[in-house]
Parts: C-alpha cells; structure tokens; sequence
C-alpha cells in the first residue's frame, strides 16, 4: 500500500475513532437533558407559584448537571487524545520513514508525546494570551462558514479560536439558558408544557439506537443543534492532533523533511478553502495547516528535503479530479452558478488554478457577485 493510501486509510480511521467518542460526550449530555425534560411532568401538575419553584428548581439542577458534563467530557478529551497522540506519532515516524528515497540512510528521529500535551491542546486558552480573538458564533461555524487563517504557534486550538475545554463549557451555559428561555416563553404563548417538552426532546429516547446522525436527528431543541456542535469539535480536535504531531515529527527530523504537502479528500464534501490548497506545497511553519474548519478531513504529507515540483504523476490535485468528474458531480460541488465560471476558467488557466480562483485571500469563498467582478466572461483577472 503506498503512501497516500495509507494516510487515507488512517483518516478514514481516525473518523471512527471520532464517531466513537462524540458518541460518549453525546450521550452523556443527552442523558441530563432528558432527565430534566421528564421533571417538567411533575411541574405539569402544579400552578401558580407552586409550579414557577418546581421549574426554577429544575433549571438549576440542570445547570449543575450540565457543568458536570462539561467537566466530564474535557478530563475524557484529555485522556482521550494523549492516548491518540502517542498512537499518531508512531503512524508519523513510520509514514516519514516512506518519504526517504532507496539508497538514502537517514533513519528516522522518534518523538516523545509528552505527559500534558493533551491537556495543553484542551486547557490551554490563546484568547488570554491576545493570540487570535473568540468567535461567539460557535453554530454557526460548524454550520459551515470559514474561520479565517489562525496565527501561527502557541496551543492547538479550534478554528473559531476557542479551546476545548471552553467550547464544551460555553455550550453548557447556553444550553441551560436555551431550556429556561424555552419553557418561560412557551408559558407565556400559551403552549402546554407537555407540548414545550416535545419541542425540547424531538422524538430523542435515552435508549437511542443507531448511529450519531440518527440521534441528532431525533433530537429536538435541546439536542439536535448542541450534538452537532460536540461532534464538530471532537473530530476538529483529532484532525489537530493529527497534524500537530506530523508536524512535531516534522520538525525532529530536519534532515528528511522541511516541506508538506496540503492533501485534501477528493469528494463532494470538500470546502472551497480546503480545495483551493490541495496540492500546494509549504515550508513546516509557514504554511496553512489542517483544520481550516470545522469537520475539516485535510492532512498534510511530509515531502522528501530533496523533492522539487508536485507529483501530479502520483495523485492529482482537487481541480484535476473534479474536472474529469461528470457534470451532476460538478453541479453538486460547485452549484449552477459557480459551475459556469468553472467551465471558462479550466479553458483559460487550466483546472488546478481555476479551483482557486473560487477563494479569496482570507480563505473565505468568493460570493458570485465577486466571481462577476473579477471574472465578467470568464477570461479577467491573473
């Protein structure tokens, strides 16, 4: 199995390695909330002031069990990815030692994970250190919408600039706002609290079988949204583990490598950012890195000290694979109207640049007014 094979085969790995853990912090939050749903049936029964203390009781009880879950689900993120950063350095060092051509013996440095670096990647705030500024509008990032390059060094942190550990944290203070607001507001409009606790479970049961994507969908106002949002920090969080200690791997081993290759997953799914820098080749330390989203699956390949060009003759880049797919392909990854721009800009700049012609600077897509701006017929712009 070569190379990119194998770090495919890895990705797809660590995808149900993901699953698996979102699955636990999902649950665990899932569980409190249902609990508290089930208590307003005992509040149904009551009125006048009697039910207002029954419901605010039931508000902070779950407050404080939504702090416990954010406290549960940090200490499991940090045993959890120590464990995954100790397994992903060996797969690095072994992915390194492929890199080095025959007849060249440079063998391969190891690197120790050390005790806290977990802890570091889910503890460790770079707001308080003025490194980059927080995002408030965590649902709407993982909803899709591109954070901006993150500043080099300091801790490993989310693309909204957010950590672990404060992510899960915010959500639980959010959450239990979102259950207050929700049955004060139902009361008022005159909604049942049988009918208020529907909105607020979905058709979720504590016994929930099936796959993460079932449960979210079950899920109602108190769920479905807060699960997306775990399971979106949990698999950015592995992909940065990934590739923070690639890089640390990197970095040891001056003599093999000092250049990566931005390699993104050739498919529908694929950002516009992430397929603007498939291919392109950086220095370690001066290039974009993995994630630039949320849910991100781009990794990075180590390049051979001694390697020049790109090795178009082993794996095409994200512009050559769309542009020998069919058009419903095409329709479904571009939409009809950035399709039209595609078609004239791979006849004037070919299909690797005209895939980045789709982005901005910032990483942020180009709106299709833009594309008009810069691109009137297809045949402007440099």
């Amino acid at each position: 199995m070569n190379e990119l094979a194998e770090l495919f085969r890895n990705a797809i790995e660590l995808n149900r390695y993901s699953n698996s853990v979102s699955r636990r912090i999902i649950e665990s939050y899932n569980d409190r909330v249902l609990d508290a749903i089930d208590e307003l049936s005992v509040a149904d029964g009551l009125s006048g002031a009697d039910q207002a203390e029954k419901l605010r009781a039931i508000l902070q009880e779950l407050k404080i069990e939504l702090q416990a879950w954010g406290a549960f689900s940090t200490a499991l993120m940090i045993d959890e990815m120590q464990e995954l950063a100790v397994v992903q350095a060996r797969f690095s060092e072994q992915e390194l030692g492929r890199v080095v051509p025959e007849g060249e013996d440079e063998p391969v440095r190891r690197v120790p994970i050390l005790a806290g670096f977990a802890a570091a990647v889910v503890l460790s705030d770079p707001t308080a250190r003025g490194v980059v500024a927080l995002s408030d509008n965590l649902e709407e990032r993982v909803a899709g919408r591109q954070a901006g390059q993150l500043a080099a060094g300091g801790a490993v942190r989310l693309p909204n600039g957010e950590v672990v550990d404060k992510a899960f944290r915010r959500i639980a203070t959010r959450q239990a706002e979102l259950f207050g607001l929700t049955v004060r507001n139902g009361l008022l409009s005159g909604e049942t609290i049988r009918q208020i606790s529907l909105r607020l479970r979905g058709s979720l049961r504590k016994d929930q079988r099936g796959s993460i994507n079932r449960i979210i969908q079950a899920g109602g106002l108190m769920t479905s949204g807060a699960n997306n949002q775990m399971r979106a920090i949990v698999r950015t969080t592995v992909t940065q583990i990934a590739v923070e200690v690639d890089r640390f791997v990197a970095l040891a081993n001056p003599l093999i490598t000092n250049r990566y290759r931005y390699t993104a997953v050739l498919d529908t799914r694929t950002s516009a950012r992430c397929r603007s820098l498939d291919g392109k080749i950086y220095e370690w330390g001066k290039g974009p890195l993995p994630p630039q989203h949320f849910n991100c699956r781009s990794r990075t390949r180590s390049i051979w000290r001694g390697e020049t060009g790109r090795e178009s003759d082993i794996r095409q880049d994200y512009g050559e694979w769309l542009n020998e797919q069919d058009e419903a392909i095409k329709l479904d990854v571009l939409g009809p109207g950035r399709l039209k721009f595609w078609n004239r800009l791979v006849n004037r700049f070919g299909p690797d640049e005209a895939i980045r012609k789709f982005v901005a600077k910032d990483g942020s897509e180009l709106t299709l007014k833009q594309l008009n701006r810069l691109y009137p017929n297809g045949s402007s712009a440099k």
